[in-house]
């Protein structure tokens, strides 16, 4: 685990592997070991970069006026410490908001997007009303001690067949989640709303979705392609919002084919 200081906080971050640069943003009740086997497994294709956002993980919380674009700045920070200029950035459900607005801020920085189980922002892809019930459970829930949360979120995670195993794994991590900093992000999700900027995308980008996912649905992920010009969908069939953690294997490949097919940076 290595340690950068940007803007006054300590933000932590897994770095591994050799070859193209790969970020990989986690979700808003997770952490950098959400991407476990993408860690393992990708890294002799990669040089992978996982963060713990700040205000998860091993990572200081931020001050409570911290929104979507000061994770943006402080994602940027980290890959200046960590000598990364250009990457092909990957997000899931909140890391995916967070890999939208990299690409808004800092499109230089952005070589592709992939964007896995997210959203449009709540209002942006659900509709106000379900944002805002969404964003006052959030915001009841972070007041929950760690188990309780985890019986909370655990089982809107999967499609309907996860191992024990990894609901094990998931599980234990979620019991770690940072109170402040889950209110911060939920709030984040609740008021983005990216559509336009969707249509603005001009690098590569990549969806990958499960047909499983609970949290946001299969008909996100269709509106998103077709608002994003050219981007592309996969989909993983019975895979629910944490397809990287369900199907490793098959979520691995998709990544791998889709890097690889850019020819150019």
């Amino acid at each position: 685990m290595h340690h950068a200081v940007v803007n006054g906080l300590s933000i932590a971050y897994q770095r591994a592997g050799d070859g193209p640069p790969l970020v990989l943003l986690h979700g808003f009740s997770l952490d950098s070991r959400s991407w476990r086997p993408q860690i393992e497994l990708l890294t002799s294709q990669f040089t992978i970069l996982a963060w713990d956002a700040p205000g998860a993980g091993r990572s200081q919380d931020p001050p409570p006026t911290y929104a979507i674009g000061d994770w943006a700045d402080a994602l940027a920070g980290v890959l200046d410490a960590a000598g990364i200029q250009r990457a092909h950035v990957l997000g899931l459900s909140w890391g995916g908001l967070l890999a939208q607005e990299c690409y808004r801020r800092y499109p230089s920085r952005v070589a592709s997007l992939i964007l896995a189980g997210t959203y449009a922002g709540w209002t942006g892809s659900l509709t106000a009303g379900v944002a805002e019930q969404r964003l006052n459970g959030a915001l009841a829930n972070a007041s929950l001690r760690g188990d309780q949360f985890v019986k909370s979120y655990l089982p809107g995670m999967f499609g309907d067949a996860p191992s024990d195993d990894v609901q094990t794994e998931v599980g234990a991590i979620m019991a770690d989640f940072h109170p402040i900093g889950f209110r911060l992000m939920a709030t984040a999700l609740a008021r983005a709303d990216t559509r336009a900027l969707l249509q603005t995308i001009d690098v590569p980008t990549l969806l990958v979705w499960g047909d499983a996912d609970k949290r946001s649905p299969l008909g996100v992920a269709e509106a998103m392609r077709d608002a994003i010009p050219g981007a592309r969908l996969e989909v993983l069939a019975g895979a629910g919002h944490l397809s990287n953690l369900e199907r490793p294997t098959e979520f691995n490949a998709i990544v791998q084919r889709f890097c690889r097919s850019l020819s150019r940076w």
